[in-house]
């Protein structure tokens, strides 16, 4: 996608400086910065602090970090040493382990002088992919919004509502739930995104910046707001992200979706979720019951950045003194509250029969 003209992805390898660079999202959508990761502790440090954020991208990283180490040390255990470093930044996204396995299983069997290569070309691959894969996953969620367009009077816009962040800046390019209204707009169907805020880090502002730079008309709401637009018929559609989904269609996503697909269901409003493949997990059947919530910062509630009069960015304390706070990143939303999936393979139900339709290669496993 682009940035003031510019055609950017959310990381990508400078072949000069034999590095990686990312958009650091830390400062969106108050200031666009590059920046170089150039050590093992730099890219734990990215994920975890949410420099790079979102399923695929946090995939995507690690995989580049798995080259670096490949790079520094090639022997089995410094493989196996920051595979277990980038493995316990983020415990909920299931796309971390899954591109630290890939690279783990492909490289352990080379021999050691073929690993530093064979890493990059491997992290290369796994960012190309994932670009391929959100591309197709527009493309079928493009059919969603065509119908619900093709039933409006003309000129009317589908309204489509969102939560938290997943657009191109938390994969490669394209996004998940974004991708379909790219797709969209760039066709010329008329569409209007309701974002939530999502608090408490208000990742809603990115998608707010990306749909802004790429001219799709969009309207930030209160995090509350969704079940009132829905009771109003003013929500035709719900798309979200997921960061790791289980083999029945259990979706795990940031906190605050389980409360938006429970308003959707009350008001007869079709929810779906945007997935790559591998955010599913295969080796979990109960979402509620087995995913791990990441429980991060208790400042990340007790305390808000943003732009002040004057321009300058700086972070505030919005509770009192002696207040503790809360904070579980994710959380849980059953099969049954999901009308489907919207995957790189096509659109499913929510259930172990829909999934493995489209994956029966990984069902059977």
């Amino acid at each position: 996608m682009k940035v003031n003209g510019q055609h950017y992805r959310s990381l990508w390898w400078d072949e000069g400086a034999k590095a990686l660079q990312i958009i650091d999202q830390r400062w969106l959508p108050h200031d666009f910065r590059v920046q170089q990761v150039d050590s093992l502790q730099d890219f734990a440090d990215a994920i975890v602090e949410m420099r790079v954020r979102g399923a695929p991208l946090i995939g995507a990283t690690a995989a580049y970090g798995m080259a670096l180490a490949a790079r520094l040390d090639p022997s089995d255990a410094h493989l196996n040493s920051a595979w277990e470093q980038f493995n316990k930044t983020r415990p909920t996204a299931i796309n971390l382990r899954w591109a630290l396995n890939r690279c783990r299983d492909y490289l352990l069997p080379l021999p050691e002088a073929a690993r530093a290569d064979a890493a990059l070309k491997l992290a290369h691959e796994i960012a190309d992919e994932d670009v391929e894969i959100n591309r197709n996953i527009g493309l079928n969620g493009l059919k969603l919004i065509r119908e619900i367009s093709a039933r409006k009077p003309a000129g009317e816009p589908v309204r489509i509502l969102t939560h938290c962040n997943a657009g191109w800046i938390a994969t490669v390019d394209w996004g998940t739930a974004t991708s379909p209204m790219y797709h969209a707009h760039d066709e010329g169907i008329a569409i209007h995104i309701w974002v939530d805020e999502t608090r408490p880090r208000n990742q809603g502002a990115l998608t707010a910046w990306e749909l802004g730079s790429h001219g799709i008309p969009h309207t930030y709401i209160t995090d509350n707001a969704g079940g009132h637009l829905m009771q109003h018929s003013l929500v035709d559609l719900v798309i979200t992200g997921t960061d790791r989904t289980t083999r029945r269609g259990d979706v795990c996503n940031k906190i605050g979706t389980y409360l938006k697909a429970l308003a959707a269901k009350d008001n007869g409003v079709p929810f779906y979720v945007a997935l790559p493949s591998p955010t599913i997990d295969w080796t979990v059947d109960d979402g509620v019951a087995e995913i791990p919530i990441e429980e991060r910062s208790t400042s990340e509630v007790t305390h808000i950045m943003g732009r002040d009069q004057a321009g300058a960015i700086g972070t505030v304390q919005v509770t009192p003194d002696g207040s503790s706070g809360g904070n579980p990143a994710f959380d849980v939303t059953p099969n049954r509250l999901v009308t489907g999936l919207i995957t790189e393979r096509g659109i499913c139900d929510a259930s172990p029969e829909g999934l493995a339709g489209l994956f029966p290669e990984f069902a059977k496993a």
